[in-house]
């Protein structure tokens, strides 16, 4: 089979053949039909995950078909149409698996880190990771669902915000327009706030109420005009943006921050205090939330905007990605 691979950190993608594997107990074998390309793949192309061994086959936004199956596998069988996201397994047995709360497990492994992901024509892919994905979506739609649209479905939902509530989505990109689209459904009021005007057509037709061009005027002050924010999504890395817009939110406001940076969200304890203002983070879901957001994206018509790349061109896919010039995720396809 076919498979891409970073042989070492920072290193560039090498496409390799390898063996095409049988499934250990517990397992199955997928045949990777499409693959997103996620901002946390740069984890494994740059060595900025600790402990990791090279080479590593990266991708966690993996939808395909299950080709075999592995002894002691019951709910799976040939021919089902399966997904794997960031969540591929966990230990059962830490405080936090006993608690129900796999993906805080001690033991969490991870897909396209822990063991190869999806950027190949197949993979060995663990039980207990699996999501079904529903016939109404294509497998190269389904792919981003598994990471970017489960961190923005599952996120909203035990947000606390509740019809009605003023919801802002900050940037709109790979996470943020699903995320207007999971808000608008959700039945909240929408703010999209993003810089400049080129991109208020778009968040209105992705489901904004209102568009906030966070470069002609102040976001926090035209959230408290509206009684401020409920909660704030954060989805675009940029931290002093993010804390720009902490007096935006209103009694009980939460800022919630599901996108990856290196640098602290600042705020002071008084900008807290005030309203019970709070700050938390959101890290994705397990398989359980994956099919609960692929079925909800399948009953609403909610979609990614993807671009389409053939495997053996990852490192295009990878390239528009991190440069931020796809709209709005790279997806690499096997037919």
């Amino acid at each position: 089979m076919k498979s891409v691979l970073v042989p070492k950190p920072g290193g560039p993608f090498a496409v390799t053949e390898k063996t095409i594997s049988d499934p250990p107990a517990g397992t199955v074998r997928l045949k990777v039909r499409a693959c997103g390309v996620c901002h946390g793949d740069a984890l494994v192309k740059e060595g900025h995950w600790p402990g990791l061994t090279y080479p590593r086959v990266p991708g966690h936004e993996i939808a395909g078909v299950v080709d075999a199956v592995g002894a002691g596998v019951e709910a799976w069988k040939v021919g089902d149409r399966a997904g794997l996201g960031w969540h591929g397994n966990h230990c059962g047995v830490c405080e936090a698996c006993r608690s129900g709360d796999f993906m805080a497990c001690a033991r969490l492994e991870i897909t396209g880190i822990s063991f190869d992901g999806g950027y190949q024509q197949y993979m060995i892919a663990p039980e207990r990771g699996l999501a079904r994905i529903p016939e109404a979506l294509s497998f190269a739609a389904a792919a981003p669902l598994l990471c970017a649209g489960v961190t923005t479905f599952n996120s909203l939902r035990h947000s606390g915000a509740l019809p009605g509530d003023v919801v802002a989505v900050h940037g709109i990109g790979g996470l943020g327009h699903l995320a207007l689209q999971f808000a608008r459904h959700f039945g909240f009021h929408t703010i999209a706030i993003s810089r400049g005007k080129d991109k208020e057509e778009l968040a209105v037709r992705l489901g904004a109420h209102r568009y906030v061009d966070s470069e002609s005027v102040n976001a926090a002050e035209e959230l408290m005009k509206l009684g401020g924010a409920r909660v704030i999504v954060a989805t675009a890395p940029n931290s002093r943006a993010i804390s720009a817009l902490v007096n935006g939110l209103g009694r009980n406001g939460m800022l919630l921050a599901i996108a990856g940076g290196r640098d602290p969200i600042e705020a002071s304890p008084g900008q807290l205090i005030h309203n019970r203002r709070r700050i938390q983070g959101w890290p994705g879901g397990t398989s359980r939330d994956s099919e609960e957001t692929l079925n909800f994206c399948a009953i609403s018509g909610i979609r990614p905007m993807i671009e389409e790349f053939a495997l053996e061109d990852a490192a295009k896919g990878y390239d528009h990605m991190i440069s931020a010039r796809v709209r709005f995720r790279s997806v690499l396809v096997n037919a």
